[in-house]
């Protein structure tokens, strides 16, 4: 079915100060469609509160040097509308941060969205009134919305890590947050720059900021694994092939493990011969991407499977640096491979290879302060004049927590959370009534293709709301006991894979001081994590407490 075929005419928007039938916070990729569902398939009034100036969501703010998204551009995207699909054209294989906002500024304009979201808003506050079963709304300029549905759309990976080092506000020089990078472009041409953090921002950041930084030191706590991107151009000949199979792309990817439409080899990395496996992976290297990871069945769940790539991705990063001592600073031996997010990259390891690049190690040598001239370590000082904090976000919960969201006789999610993120299906939580939470924690979000995982979660939250005015109902909440079960089932999940021996992921909220310890999203797969979803709906939403 088209778009065309699903939408409604709205006239125009909710009066100001009218209350709502649903609030949505966050005009991503979620929000986006979450607007869409509610108010064109259901005719319901909604608004939608962002903190940007624009539509993006987590694109709006990531606009360092190198961004940009590591799943393949033609299916980091909606599958919603055909006609949406077959008009857009991608111009890389990876698309860059800025591609990716004029892609939903598109489907902003193409569906009539923006009428109905209030930018420069962001959202200090919401309590849930139960007498009159609505949430009650308060932004941080003093407004206050009040809605039958709060959806938060708000984005994993949103909620930039500010990292606690003593002096920042002493330092001469500008820095800046990867997570927060101005619109304007930042000019490091002929500056001493310093760059914290190589996870996945900081291996995307570093090659840039190297080409043009009279000289890049990079501090690095964690070693990576990464593979190579290999991004290029897409083709005509690309573009019309994948148009053509789009159903059945679309198809494999709510079907897979992971929401991407690529096949996981049938193979043990264990049940072939060396030199069968050492081509698989010379393969996979050259190919580049997250497919890598498909390479063998049982990378993720036995050790010794994970061993051999990790080990081919070591001998890879020993042959591409050349000095030897900086070759073993940059190789991964904590964590075993895709424990922890696996980067891609272009042109990553090589970078060490320039003369104007230093690779400080801060687990050897820890940052000590910010001095008004650069950075300290505890064995030396590096002048600068430019911080680049690449130091990643306060992953899942962040976001959500960053709010004063007071449920049921006032409860406040930051104490129902204080041990960890508890949910039923990363969808909503006990206490919270009519509180939806668009990949919360307990969901498959950040281990997927993301908008594969939005649109499943944007649908069922549609179609549960549609079948509580069915049935005359307003009030939905999920059960204690069922969220009990559920948290298990989520430590259970991750448990059966190699994921939790990364002791420093932000998966498990191990970049966030004072976080707990919690293993966040669920590990199940995207396909087994949908076909629960549909059994809870089927089984009269079982789990979940409704009434009038």
């Amino acid at each position: 079915m088209t778009a065309s075929t699903r939408t409604k005419v709205h006239e125009s928007a909710p009066p100001e100060g009218a209350e709502l039938d649903a609030l949505v916070i966050g005009a991503g990729f979620a929000g986006l469609y979450q607007l869409l569902c509610l108010r064109d398939r259901l005719g319901l009034s909604v608004r939608v509160l962002e903190a940007g100036d624009d539509v993006g969501g987590t694109w709006y703010w990531n606009r360092y040097p190198g961004a940009r998204c590591d799943s393949e551009s033609y299916y980091y995207s909606y599958s919603f509308s055909e006609a949406l699909q077959q008009e857009w054209n991608w111009t890389e294989r990876y698309p860059q941060h800025g591609e990716i906002r004029r892609y939903l500024g598109h489907v902003a304009d193409r569906f009539d969205l923006r009428r109905d979201i209030r930018f420069n808003t962001r959202v200090a506050a919401a309590e849930y009134d139960e007498a009159n079963n609505r949430w009650h709304v308060t932004t941080e300029g003093g407004e206050r919305l009040s809605a039958r549905f709060l959806i938060t759309a708000v984005g994993c990976l949103s909620a930039a890590n500010f990292p606690r080092i003593p002096g920042l506000e002493a330092f001469r020089g500008r820095w800046y947050h990867t997570g927060r990078w101005p619109q304007e472009d930042v000019d490091f041409t002929g500056q001493r720059v310093g760059l914290i953090g190589t996870g996945s921002t900081g291996i995307q950041a570093t090659p840039v900021i190297a080409e043009k930084a009279a000289h890049l030191t990079v501090f690095q706590r964690t070693a990576n694994y990464s593979i190579p991107a290999r991004n290029g151009p897409m083709s005509a000949e690309e573009l019309k092939a994948i148009k053509a199979d789009y159903a059945a792309i679309r198809e494999k990817g709510r079907t897979s493990i992971n929401g991407h439409p690529f096949d996981v080899s049938e193979h043990s990395a264990l049940d072939v011969t060396p030199e069968e496996r050492l081509a698989r992976y010379e393969a996979a290297w050259e190919r580049g991407g997250l497919r890598f990871r498909a390479a063998f069945r049982d990378l993720l769940t036995d050790k010794a499977a994970n061993d051999t790539a990790s080990d081919f991705i070591r001998a890879k990063i020993r042959s591409i640096v050349k000095d030897p001592e900086i070759a073993e600073r940059l190789t991964p031996k904590d964590h075993p491979f895709a424990t922890k997010r696996p980067p891609i990259d272009t042109e990553y390891f090589e970078t060490f290879n320039r003369g104007n690049v230093t690779l400080v190690d801060i687990k050897a040598s820890p940052i000590v302060g910010i001095t008004p001239d650069g950075i300290r370590t505890s064995d030396a000082d590096y002048p600068l004049d430019i911080i680049v904090f690449a130091t990643g976000f306060d992953a899942m919960t962040g976001p959500l927590l960053a709010m004063d969201i007071r449920g049921r006789e006032g409860q406040r999610l930051q104490e129902s959370w204080a041990a960890g993120p508890r949910s039923y299906l990363g969808l909503q939580v006990a206490g919270f009534p009519n509180l939806f939470t668009i990949t919360g924690p307990g969901s498959p979000s950040v281990l997927t293709n993301m908008p594969v995982a939005i649109e499943q979660h944007v649908e069922w939250i549609t179609e549960c709301i549609r079948t509580m005015r069915d049935e005359g109902l307003t009030r939905i909440e999920a059960d204690p006991a069922a969220a009990e079960r559920w948290v298990a089932h989520v430590n259970d999940a991750a448990n059966a894979t190699l994921l939790p021996l990364a002791n420093s992921s932000w998966y498990l909220g191990a970049n966030v001081p004072g976080k707990p310890r919690v293993f966040m999203p669920y590990a199940g797969g995207m396909a087994n994590y949908a076909r629960i979803c549909r059994e809870v709906a089927e089984k009269g939403y079982e789990g979940f407490r409704r009434s009038a």
